[in-house]
């Protein structure tokens, strides 16, 4: 995997903000993205990486700070800049986005949960659709799942379904939000499989996870968040030489 710290920035977010009632969630968050990056975000439960992610596509509206993504504005704006604005509907159809839970629709097939999306919001035909989505289920290794329904399925296989619905809009950044912690352990390997070979492809990838030997092996940069803030960030060297205290008791406790 190629590192990319000298790629053209995709997203950019500064000075990003965010409270739920009197809790404080995000406390000046700065995160460059750059095309065809790796990030990895890693902390403890509650330390805010969740929150960034979804903030990252606005699923959450940050109170204040710049939510840039290629070339346009998209959060509240930085005081005294003036972008071009865009409109969140559009950004979601540019960065996709797997949660913990699969989130598919129970009532009908793999293929149906993968071209809905297509139809719906692309407007492409059903049979164009249906190619499509076979396409993108064939490359996470479901191709023979086409007709099954989601409660046929294993959780690694309606994960896998959930990445093949997120990339047939053919997405240009990717955000995964700890995308195996709700499934058995011996499914995990093969979600991080996909994620490998996602990554291996260039995709431009955000990923929030647990799994730090995925994370040693994927992470272009790697992002340690504590209390709602960046505490550190680094290279892969940053899981066996971290400079700050806080980020070596936190690894030494999980590696």
């Amino acid at each position: 995997m190629n590192q990319t710290e000298d790629a053209r920035p995709v997203v950019r977010l500064r000075k990003i903000h965010k409270s739920f009632d009197t809790n404080h969630v995000l406390r000046g968050i700065d995160l460059t993205v750059g095309q065809g990056q790796h990030v990895v975000i890693f902390g403890p439960s509650g330390s805010g990486k969740s929150t960034l992610l979804r903030t990252t596509n606005l699923l959450e509206t940050p109170d204040s700070g710049s939510v840039w993504f290629d070339g346009k504005e998209y959060g509240p704006g930085i005081e005294g800049e003036d972008l071009p604005r865009g409109k969140a509907r559009l950004l979601r159809q540019e960065i996709g986005m797997v949660f913990q839970q699969f989130n598919l629709f129970p009532h009908i097939t793999a293929l149906d949960n993968v071209a809905l999306a297509l139809r719906r919001v692309r407007r492409v035909k059903r049979d164009q659709a249906e190619h499509r989505a076979a396409t993108y289920l064939d490359r996470v290794g479901l191709l023979d799942k086409l007709g099954a329904f989601p409660s046929q399925l294993s959780g690694g296989q309606q994960q896998r379904v959930a990445i093949a619905r997120s990339l047939v809009m053919e997405p240009k950044v990717m955000l995964f939000d700890e995308p195996t912690s709700a499934l058995d352990p011996e499914l995990v390997g093969e979600v991080l499989a996909v994620m490998r070979d996602l990554a291996e492809s260039g995709m431009t990838m955000v990923v929030v996870t647990h799994e730090m030997g995925f994370a040693r092996e994927a992470g272009d940069l790697n992002i340690f968040m504590d209390e709602g803030v960046v505490v550190e960030t680094g290279g892969r060297e940053l899981y066996d030489h971290a400079r700050e205290p806080r980020t070596r008791a936190f690894l030494q406790a999980i590696l």
